[in-house]
């Protein structure tokens, strides 16, 4: 059966959002090196994107690499930063011809000047495509931009641009790094890991969770389709009963 056929095109995700886990373990499972493990999963990558453009989700968010990612080891995080110039490069025409948007979220000041320039412009050629907007979480910490939020909130509220009773979720959402993007509405992690590791922890308060054994680099097309079958079948309710949303 080709899943592809028994998924909703009615009810998809507006927001689909993935931790990209398991590369380093699969290499080691192959007996690689852990940075073939990571060009192994730009490939997962690239599948994936080009079937949700498929499907007709919306928005896509990629957890690339977290402010933790800065820990690992120098020649690892080194190999990471040039993997992704590679990818841009290679991906800028996959994006133009599946009029694919790029966004970027995250600290994204700490990236090599040579990464930087390469995400701008491929944010900048991609400006105007309206298919899909791809985004990718690159130095991203999600306390790290709840505490940035804050701040500027709190910066506002002391000069008298805002006053501390306006403040509510739409002013939250307005300061993060998303606030052009709708909240997640499903959550899909790989690699048989059950936590969040500091990844958009406002803006998943209501999303459905999806986790699987299946390490990134093996998450083809076929298990995409799984993770939003097992979402159409769920009920969201948002706190309220299920005779309320019928």
């Amino acid at each position: 059966m080709n899943l592809l056929d028994t998924i909703d095109l009615t009810n998809l995700p507006k927001h689909l959002a993935i931790i990209m886990d398991g590369n380093g373990r699969w290499a080691k499972q192959q007996g690689l090196l852990r940075a073939l493990g990571h060009e192994s999963g730009t490939k997962s990558v690239k599948v994936n994107i080009k079937a949700c453009a498929k499907l007709g989700i919306e928005n896509l968010t990629l957890y690339a690499f977290s402010t933790e990612n800065w820990n690992r080891p120098k020649l690892e995080v080194d190999t990471l930063m040039k993997i992704l110039i590679r990818a841009l490069k290679k991906e800028l025409k996959t994006l133009q011809d599946n009029n694919i948007k790029l966004n970027a979220i995250g600290c994204l000041e700490k990236l090599p000047k040579s990464a930087q320039n390469e995400l701008l412009d491929v944010i900048n050629k991609t400006k105007n495509n309206t298919r899909m907007t791809l985004t990718l979480a690159l130095s991203y910490g999600s306390r790290e931009e709840i505490i940035n939020a804050v701040r500027n909130i709190s910066d506002k509220v002391k000069n008298n641009i805002i006053s501390i009773d306006s403040i509510d979720d739409s002013i939250i959402n307005e300061h993060l790094y998303t606030r052009n993007l709708p909240e997640v509405d499903l959550l899909i992690r790989t690699s048989g890991e059950h936590r969040i590791s500091n990844f958009l922890l406002w803006q998943i308060a209501y999303a459905e969770l999806y986790f699987t054994d299946i390490l990134w680099p093996d998450f083809k097309e076929q298990d995409l389709y799984e993770a939003i079958i097992s979402y159409q079948k769920r009920e969201r309710r948002f706190g309220k009963t299920s005779e309320q949303i019928k």
